[in-house]
């Protein structure tokens, strides 16, 4: 049996995995994970993470020479070719990082680098919500909105591996902001998007001198979040809703775009769509019937990614896989 090692960095956390596939799927034999604040630069981060996977194949009684290869998932924007991370805004100080060639040259085996977008529709097409299909979109929507590109039965990744960066599209002239543009697909389909939507309709009440359910005066605003707003919303306030229907049906016609361009078989969203789906996808469908060609709609389905809480383990490691055989000796 050969194992591989799956490498997920971001914004908030590191963490390293170590896998190996079967006929059934990919099986997680351990998962270690640090803060990422916790390390003062990109290099001690880089060799924490490799004496953690020492310290992985040690207690699982493995060596080096039982690693097929290694994965690495993070954050763009990052130079795939070369195997460099290019300051992401979400690492500030991961300059010119040369992520591949320090894990290739310390375990001695092929390894492989994506944007978190890329490597999740990886992961759902193979071993998720994507099973069969030769034609996905993977969307993140969590802190940021991304998309990964499953086209013809291959991860299509575009002339600069720029492609699938749909959270820059415009929806509107105004909105909240996200990708460095006010109303864009992110500034309306992420949890900071959310956010905004959330503290500009609550600072409206405020200013008129009504009550706001999940932020008791504007000097709490800075605390509300895209989980907060759900919690309300669910409890039954009404202001929190109509932020999840906002979002929902500029979710809608941001889908209804990417399915018209691309055609496929279906959209995968990930992050906060599947928590609060339900508080989502009906404004988001009214959207779709509106936008959206009818054939292309009726081929598409939209659904929750499968893979939960786990999908950043199975989008490193399915890195490591993708280019080896299916039957390893």
């Amino acid at each position: 049996m050969r194992y591989a090692l799956g490498v997920d960095i971001g914004g908030t956390g590191c963490a390293l995995v170590l896998g190996h596939r079967t006929a059934e799927g990919l099986v997680v034999d351990s998962r270690n994970e640090f803060p990422t604040a916790q390390a003062a630069r990109p290099s001690e981060a880089l060799e924490r993470l490799a004496h953690l996977a020492d310290q992985s194949l040690s207690r699982a009684g493995l060596g080096r020479t039982d690693i097929a290869a290694i994965g690495i998932s993070c954050g763009g924007p990052l130079d795939t070719a070369s195997g460099t991370i290019l300051s992401p805004p979400n690492l500030p100080g991961w300059d010119e990082v040369p992520v591949v060639t320090f894990f290739r040259e310390r375990f001695g085996v092929p390894a492989r680098l994506q944007n978190d977008a890329n490597a999740s529709a990886l992961a759902e097409w193979r071993y998720g919500a994507g099973r069969g299909l030769r034609s996905l979109v993977f969307l993140t929507f969590g802190t940021g909105l991304g998309a990964g590109l499953i086209l013809d039965g291959r991860l299509y990744e575009g002339a600069d591996s720029l492609a699938g960066e749909v959270g820059h599209l415009r929806l509107s002239r105004f909105g909240p902001v996200g990708y460095g543009k006010a109303g864009s697909f992110e500034g309306f389909c992420s949890g900071g998007g959310i956010a905004q939507l959330a503290r500009n309709a609550a600072l409206e009440r405020f200013q008129r001198g009504l009550p706001v359910g999940y932020c008791d005066s504007p000097a709490g605003l800075g605390d509300v979040d895209a989980r907060r707003v759900a919690e309300a919303a669910r409890a039954g306030d009404e202001l929190a809703a109509e932020v999840y229907r906002t979002s929902g049906e500029f979710l809608g016609r941001g889908l209804a775009l990417v399915i018209d361009l691309l055609n496929p078989e279906a959209v995968i969203l990930g992050g906060i769509f599947p928590r609060c789906e339900s508080l989502l996808r009906p404004a988001m469908e009214a959207s779709l019937e509106a936008e959206c060609l009818a054939r292309s709609r009726t081929r598409c389905r939209v659904l929750p990614a499968a893979l939960g809480e786990a999908i950043g383990d199975y989008a490193a490691l399915s890195l490591a896989f993708q280019d080896l055989p299916e039957a390893q000796p």
